[in-house]
């Protein structure tokens, strides 16, 4: 019978490795015993122990390191049999061994009491790691590859007999079989199923021999004893196969996946001088993206996107009679919403949104090369803004001005980029690239490189998980009708800011060249609460002379799963980018009729995620003293929006 036993263990109670019961009852261990010893002279023996015949289906440990004070032992132990019930079982034990000083058992007390023993099966213990499958990172050959057995483990000869005479055990990515891990039946008839098959691979190949008699035997037994979880697990696997089979047949193509949102929202704006010149509008935006891989970590962006948002229109300046966007004069744009920006198209035409390549060189450098709808933000390692930023998405903040700092806004189209890791932990990445807004056009200032462009540096420091923060420079070429945070759309369209610190020199009629630096940092101070914030400054440079300075900052507090996991609360306060100052052809800002008066943007929303697919927003947009100007009246934008992600 202990060979039989010996047999079992040596075969498939490795996969119990550290506990001599099943994951779904309490472990035995050497402090279970209850032992009365009655002879003076022995102080410690060694005892091989015996089970009691009848109890031949029981899996034990074959040896037992016990300290014996006096008279021949008498044990009473508590164990798991195959049925998956508590059985009591009398213990014979056979001294084979004197040892001449004491040695304390390996046991370590538990910090609970031992749970009784009780008469119906005990609450399955859980995996406590669902997704902590062994996944194997090449072939076991020798139980030496795992780093975590030693030879002194109990189950060590058992192991190594699985390993290098049957080959049917696995380890984890990270070389280790963390023994000592609960395991369902499910899971025990999963590595029953794998070595079973391995047996049946060796007899099929005309090496029987080196499969042993009484380990058939034992399989024999444990695949009767197992028989549901088997035909379960076997129904599972067939139900696989069967559903990978119509994926394949259906699916769209092998390498290319099918990612989309779709924004519902009905928006309005307030004010005394703003009214009269909008109303109540329900608006959407489609995105439908293509995702193909032809390595497993390269990735192809190919998006379609249709929209019918319009921007408010906001009482214009005195600079808006010379910044005309189709015939129609231009305003602020403060408070405008993300989910409005779509390109140059607002009558749901469908259009070519993006086109673009990332692929990596190596484990620290990763390469974006774009062919249209290009953004700064696609190939810098992060723009700092955790929660808030959703690159333009429904399920970040709601306006343009708080997911992302403006720098991200200026330039755009096509071009390349990278990322490099200074270092493997990724605490240091350095990103740059550069993006020319008409790069397709070969005719006039266009083209790659003759036309709009901006080329954009940033280091990136993230220290912990925490905390990380963002260094920036862009140097930008903007020519007349080209405003300067406009993600390169052209035809004096801009996402964010005041008219003046977009425009000054479209309504002049020269070129600028921008210099613009930047910091955004992140700090998350608990689950709870995460506090994000950014910084500028563009020097505007005009080609006919003369210079400018741009402004703006902001600081946002984000509060995730707040009342329910999946929701987010949000409320961000800054400056949107203005014209500071001025300075050309013996004009400055009072000269034009322009103010220098903050302008302060207040936001708040809270975002409803009412399924893993779909979420409502409602939020709220307050702008003093619009377009730099306190005597413009202020006006306020609500927003309900509703995105559906797919």
């Amino acid at each position: 019978m202990r060979n039989s036993l010996v047999a079992a263990s040596g075969l498939l109670g490795v996969l119990l490795l550290g506990s001599s019961a099943w994951a779904s009852t309490p472990k035995t261990s050497a402090k279970d015993l209850q032992i009365q010893t009655a002879s003076p002279t022995i102080k410690s023996v060694v005892f091989a122990a015996k089970p009691a015949a009848q109890f031949a289906g029981s899996v034990v440990t074959p040896q037992s390191n016990l300290a014996i004070g006096d008279m021949a032992p008498k044990v009473s132990l508590q164990t798991q049999s195959f049925k998956n019930t508590v059985t009591p079982i009398a213990w014979r034990l056979k001294p084979v061994k004197v040892i001449a000083d004491y040695q304390p058992s390996p046991y370590t007390p538990p910090t609970k009491p031992a749970a009784k023993p009780v008469s119906q099966p005990a609450k399955p213990v859980e995996n406590p790691n669902p997704s902590d499958e062994p996944i194997s990172s090449g072939p076991i050959t020798s139980v030496s590859q795992l780093s975590d057995v030693r030879p002194t483990d109990w189950a060590f000869q058992a192991l190594q007999s699985l390993v290098e005479r049957y080959g049917c055990i696995v380890g984890y990515p990270d070389r280790t079989y963390r023994g000592n891990r609960a395991l369902s039946r499910y899971e025990f008839a999963a590595g029953l199923n794998a070595c079973m098959e391995r047996i049946n691979e060796l007899i099929a190949a005309g090496t029987a021999d080196l499969v042993k008699k009484e380990d058939l035997l034992v399989v024999q037994k444990l695949q009767e004893e197992f028989a549901a979880e088997l035909a379960t697990l076997r129904g599972r696997v067939d139900a696989l196969d069967a559903r990978v089979a119509t994926i394949e047949k259906q699916q769209f193509s092998t390498t290319t996946k099918l990612v989309g949102e779709a924004i519902f929202a009905i928006n309005d704006i307030f004010g005394n001088q703003v009214d009269s010149l909008n109303n109540t509008v329900f608006q959407d935006r489609v995105r439908l993206g293509l995702q193909t891989s032809f390595t497993g970590k390269d990735v192809l962006n190919t998006r379609l996107a249709a929209s019918n948002a319009s921007a408010f229109f906001v009482v214009g300046d005195p600079l808006s009679p010379f910044v005309l966007t189709n015939g129609q004069r231009r305003g602020t744009v403060e408070g405008s919403l993300a989910s409005g920006i779509s390109s140059q198209t607002s009558n749901n035409q469908i259009f070519l949104d993006r086109l673009d390549y990332t692929f990596p060189v190596g484990k620290r450098l990763k390469f974006y090369i774009a062919a249209a709808g290009g953004k700064s933000q696609y190939y810098v390692s992060s723009t700092v803004n955790p929660l808030f930023e959703n690159f333009d998405g429904g399920n970040g903040s709601i306006s343009a001005f708080s997911q992302e700092s403006p720098i991200y806004r200026i330039g755009g189209g096509a071009g390349t980029g990278f990322s490099f890791a200074l270092d493997d932990k990724q605490t240091f990445v350095f990103s740059a690239g550069y993006l020319a807004s008409n790069a397709n056009i070969p005719s006039g200032s266009n083209g790659l490189f003759n036309g709009d462009f901006a080329a954009l540096g940033q280091l990136t420091i993230s220290p912990s998980d925490r905390f990380q923060l963002g260094l920036t420079y862009v140097r930008g070429y903007h020519t007349s009708g080209n405003s300067i945070f406009s993600l390169g759309f052209g035809n004096n369209n801009f996402v964010t800011g005041t008219l003046p610190a977009n425009a000054f020199h479209t309504a002049l009629g020269v070129s600028a060249v921008t210099n613009s630096y930047g910091a955004e940092v992140s700090f998350k101070l608990s689950p709870k609460l995460v506090i994000n914030g950014f910084g500028g400054y563009t020097d505007l440079d005009f080609s006919g002379g003369g210079n400018g300075e741009i402004w703006y900052y902001g600081l946002g507090l984000a509060f995730p799963d707040l009342f329910k996991k999946g929701n987010l609360g949000g409320i961000f306060v800054g400056v949107e980018p203005y014209l500071g100052s001025v300075n050309t052809r013996g004009l400055n800002l009072n000269n034009v009729g322009l103010q220098n008066d903050t302008s302060l943007h207040v936001e708040g929303f809270y975002k409803f995620q009412l399924t893993d697919n779909i979420s409502i927003t409602p939020g709220v947009i307050w702008i003093t003293a619009p377009d730099q100007n306190s005597n413009n009246d202020d006006y306020v934008v609500l927003t309900l929006r509703t995105t559906f992600s797919f």
